[in-house]
């Protein structure tokens, strides 16, 4: 089994065209045997499906150092947004994915009729506001303009942060601005595409940014002016299908994800903008 590995990069879908994925994309998926290991211990090769910071650095270390001993072999298929990972998991493009949390799992499988499943939580993207003009949340005046995600569970993770903060307050479980039931400051909310949010920061007071696309970005956490703390819900799992849940590659590839030597690599590449799972 050879260690190179392996990037395949999938073709970026318009937003209208993902919605339409998302839409139609069906509950069934095709049975997929689990393989047995070779006569030499190979498990094969296992395609993730991973937005390329954190989640597609992350597979490319643990390919390049921890793969081969475990006898797999790991193609990380390289996604740009949130809407077209699990589509492609669900029809059999992928093995597994790295990129969500359970909410936004289960979201996708109420709205598409999905049956993805959680193989375990691998780490937190930490999310954080960012500002140009302000040095703390705190300063957020009068009318301040606040740009946040405008898929349901981000939108909804950016508004808990606030409401923890006594910013706002919220209905249980709100996911989007029809959920705010008190806006004292009167914040002017604007509604961003997660890839694009790092380049609203110049025309907004605050913007919430998550880890993954904070960091191709360049932003840090010195630049925030409230991060997530580490007690958060929103820790990105590895996912899969029903019929792979027990396939070996599979759960090779969550105890390298999950081991001591992959939980440190990731503290000392991002400090505290990626938090181990096991942590």
């Amino acid at each position: 089994m050879t260690n190179i590995f392996r990037r395949r990069v999938a073709t970026t879908i318009a937003a209208g065209v993902a919605v339409v994925a998302l839409a139609a994309c069906s509950s069934s998926t095709p049975d997929v045997a689990a393989p047995a290991a070779s006569e030499d211990g190979s498990l094969g090769t296992i395609r993730v499906g991973a937005l390329p910071v954190p989640a597609g650095d992350i597979l490319t270390w643990v390919d390049e150092n921890l793969a081969a001993e475990a006898g797999l072999d790991i193609e990380w298929v390289e996604f740009t947004d949130y809407n077209t990972p699990n589509p492609a998991l669900s029809d059999g493009s992928t093995e597994a994915n790295l990129f969500q949390n359970s909410t936004f799992m289960e979201t996708y499988n109420s709205q598409a009729g999905g049956t993805l499943v959680s193989v375990g939580e691998v780490y937190l993207p930490a999310a954080a506001f960012y500002s140009e003009s302000l040095t703390s949340i705190d300063e957020l005046g009068e009318g301040a303009t606040i740009a946040i995600p405008n898929d349901p569970t981000n939108e909804g993770r950016a508004l808990g942060i606030l409401a923890a903060e006594g910013l706002i307050s919220i209905e249980e479980g709100a996911t989007n601005l029809d959920g705010i039931t008190e806006n004292p400051s009167n914040f002017q909310f604007t509604e961003v595409e997660n890839a694009t949010l790092p380049l609203a920061i110049p025309d907004n007071d605050a913007v919430f940014v998550t880890a993954s696309f904070a960091l191709p970005a360049g932003l840090t956490q010195d630049q925030a002016i409230l991060t997530e703390g580490d007690d958060s819900d929103y820790f990105n799992i590895l996912a899969t299908t029903p019929e792979l849940e027990s396939d070996p590659r599979v759960a090779a590839l969550y105890e390298l994800l999950t081991s001591e030597e992959t939980d440190a690599y990731m503290l000392e590449t991002w400090g505290g903008l990626i938090v181990p799972g096991t942590e």
